[in-house]
């Protein structure tokens, strides 16, 4: 594994309770979101993102493996401990999004994984950043990103 995190998987949903579709990729757009994505056009929840340890951790405590596309997020990256904090930068490619706050496990993981699903992806779940900027995010991309701003 090289030390740089890449995009592992990308996915979107085109509704709500439709499930998540996994794409090579997908098109960013600066304050919009991911095209074909049920946020994109929403002001601010443009794009969400995870690693792949905190889904082995998850499979871990769950009992039984995670498939990156059942967890509702768009980006599951190879590794690396993501930025949580509010403000914080990162870029996956040449994109640049900013760090909202930590996502909350979706509420269908129950239903869609099993039992349980839910309470293993608490702290788990990964960032929502909105678009700073519009490019193309493709599966392979480098994933990077600055230390937080300070207080």
């Amino acid at each position: 594994m090289t030390d740089i995190p890449t995009v592992r998987s990308l996915h979107v949903a085109k509704a709500r309770r439709l499930p998540t579709r996994t794409v090579p990729e997908v098109e960013a757009e600066e304050g919009r979101g991911l095209v074909g994505d049920r946020y994109h056009g929403s002001k601010h929840r443009h794009v969400t993102v995870q690693t792949s340890a905190a889904l082995a951790a998850a499979s871990e405590v769950l009992g039984l493996e995670i498939d990156p596309g059942l967890t509702r997020r768009n980006v599951t990256l190879t590794h690396g401990d993501l930025p949580t904090k509010p403000g914080s930068l990162l870029w996956l490619g040449d994109v640049e999004l900013q760090v909202l706050r930590i996502a909350a496990p979706c509420r269908l993981l129950d239903d869609w994984i099993a039992p349980g699903a839910m309470r293993s992806m608490h702290n788990r779940g990964g960032v929502v950043c909105r678009l700073l900027s519009s490019g193309t995010i493709r599966v392979g991309d480098a994933a990077r990103w600055a230390p937080p701003p300070q207080d």
